[in-house]
């Protein structure tokens, strides 16, 4: 019998590993690869799972980012996709410890 397989997204976690905090900051490098998506067509790509994703799309962010399809797109039985989202208030979720560098503000 085959396994049912799913994958798992992780665009944010291989943007957070880049120091790459913003999904601001993905949409004028997605823009010099010919790729147009609004701000909020990057937020939901960035934060959701995509179910449908255009192949250059898909190869904009490989290069981008310099890393393969394994990284993004991370294989699993169907039944493992299906874990409970919420997380406490302020818990950020998905990108482990990696956090953006705290900013000094100078007066």
């Amino acid at each position: 019998m085959t396994a049912k397989l799913d994958y798992r997204w992780r665009l944010r976690q291989v943007m957070a590993s880049q120091e790459m905090f913003s999904t601001a900051a993905l949409r004028p490098l997605l823009a010099e690869r010919g790729i147009e998506l609004s701000g909020s067509q990057v937020y939901r790509l960035v934060t959701e799972r995509p179910e449908r994703l255009s192949l250059k799309v898909l190869m904009a962010l490989l290069d981008i980012l310099d890393c393969s399809m394994e990284d993004l797109i991370e294989p699993i039985e169907a039944g493992a996709a299906a874990q409970p989202r919420r997380k406490a208030a302020g818990a950020e979720a998905g990108i482990g410890d990696l956090r953006p560098k705290r900013a000094n503000i100078v007066s």
